[in-house]
């Protein structure tokens, strides 16, 4: 009983890290980019909207 007890805790925990691991790197393979491309756009139509004023 203790072994399966055991097993089932490693096994618990290896899942888990595993789930962490790949929710991590989704956020750092789609939702980053994505993040900073907003950004971008966003600094753009500002300095496009300051450009219009200034002339």
């Amino acid at each position: 009983m203790k072994k399966f007890v055991s097993g089932l805790v490693v096994g618990t925990l290896a899942t888990a890290a595993a789930v962490a691991g790949f929710a991590v790197a989704v956020k750092k393979q789609v939702i980053d980019p994505i993040d900073e491309k907003e950004a971008m756009i966003e600094d753009n139509r500002k300095k496009a909207m300051r450009k219009r004023i200034a002339r």
